[in-house]
């Protein structure tokens, strides 16, 4: 007669805090990282861009972190949370194509344009993650806590500070 290995459960991980605010999520906080290197690349180019490639590369990033918090306002719905979450996917792919055109004219350093790329995608991955979980963020007993288990959706908040303007 064999016997069966001895197999161990997996040892149970603490609870997570459930977020508060849409200013708790890291996907919020990387799209404001984008934004504000976006903003900081485009102070130095020409005026005759101001209403074209700035304007336009600007309000791309900026609307990203919107979105997202647009979504959290929505979970108690979660085909519209979806919806506002892709904008923001949309959002990100459009910074993303405004980063290369400010290469393709010279605008920007090609360091710039991958660390630029390379923030935007990040986002993108973690948007679709969301995307493609919406249940960890919305559901029928839906209460202002959001019952999630992966780790990298959270960043540690500052109590004192309620729009994290520290960050």
């Amino acid at each position: 007669m064999k016997t069966q290995p001895n197999i161990e459960s997996p040892p149970l991980r603490p609870p997570l805090p459930f977020a508060r605010s849409f200013k708790e999520l890291a996907v919020y906080q990387k799209a404001r990282v984008l934004t504000r290197e976006v903003f900081k690349i485009t102070k130095r180019f020409p005026r005759e861009e101001a209403y074209s490639l700035t304007d336009q590369w600007r309000r791309a990033a900026r609307s990203i972190g919107a979105q997202i918090s647009e979504a959290w306002a929505k979970r108690r719905y979660p085909k519209s949370f979806v919806s506002k979450l892709a904008d923001a996917d949309g959002e990100q792919m459009e910074t993303q194509h405004w980063t290369i055109v400010a290469y393709d004219d010279g605008y920007i350093s090609r360091e710039e344009a991958q660390r630029i790329g390379s923030l935007a995608l990040e986002v993108g991955r973690m948007l679709g993650d969301m995307i493609q979980n919406p249940e960890s963020f919305c559901g029928d007993e839906f209460n202002s806590a959001l019952r999630e288990t992966p780790s990298h959706y959270f960043v540690d908040t500052v109590e004192h500070d309620p729009l994290n303007t520290e960050y």
